[in-house]
């Protein structure tokens, strides 16, 4: 099966008939996706204005889109290799038990899912670059009562969710799974409240 880089060549190679540069594209979705494979594609189409059901798209716009995408990637790349590091820095002191962000980043090998949407047409509008860089940051500061990316309070707890965890904290702004270790244990509770929005940090 072809790597990323691999499947970026044919999105980019002029010779390629442009079904295939786009097939290309979609394949790439399936080794990073960072809303999920419906979601990311549903996001990459709007920014670059490509209707998600094209077949014949214009190569300038499919480029667009895939180095938005590359982009991401590189931000999510960095982040997994300096946490390798850390951990194995960690395990060298005897530190040997996860935390809750270790657990929640191997949910996420890849960076498939980093910020997944489970509604494929809800996802935020910012770069992909630019909410890879929230996600971080969040990751690494100290737990809060906003989403990450959006920093707004209305998170709501669902169920019935197309992603492992099947249930959690659900931004209502802009439609990512937040993922619980960015939220204090208050803030996550105040989640479980149906039709209550977030009002502070605990």
């Amino acid at each position: 099966m072809a790597g990323f880089r691999s499947l970026a060549e044919q999105v980019r190679d002029p010779e390629v008939i442009i079904e295939q540069r786009r097939t290309a594209l979609r394949k790439c979705l399936e080794k990073f996706a960072p809303y999920g494979h419906r979601a990311t594609w549903h996001h990459l189409c709007g920014r670059a204005g490509i209707a998600t059901a094209d077949r014949r798209p214009d190569p300038a716009r499919l480029v667009a889109a895939l180095e938005e995408l590359e982009a991401a990637r590189e931000i999510w790349l960095a982040y997994d290799e300096e946490f390798a590091v850390r951990r194995k820095r960690e395990k060298f002191y005897g530190i040997r038990q996860p935390s809750a962000i270790d657990d929640w980043h191997r949910r996420t090998w890849g960076g498939y899912g980093v910020a997944w949407c489970d509604d494929p047409t809800v996802h935020p509008t910012a770069p992909l670059a630019e909410v890879l860089r929230r996600m971080i940051s969040a990751l690494e500061s100290q737990p809060g009562a906003v989403c990450p990316v959006c920093r707004e309070h209305d998170i709501e707890w669902r169920g019935g969710l197309c992603h492992y965890p099947s249930a959690g904290p659900v931004c209502r702004n802009c439609g990512i799974v937040v993922p619980a270790p960015v939220l204090t244990p208050r803030a996550l509770a105040a989640t479980k409240r149906p039709s209550r929005p977030l009002l502070a940090a605990a």
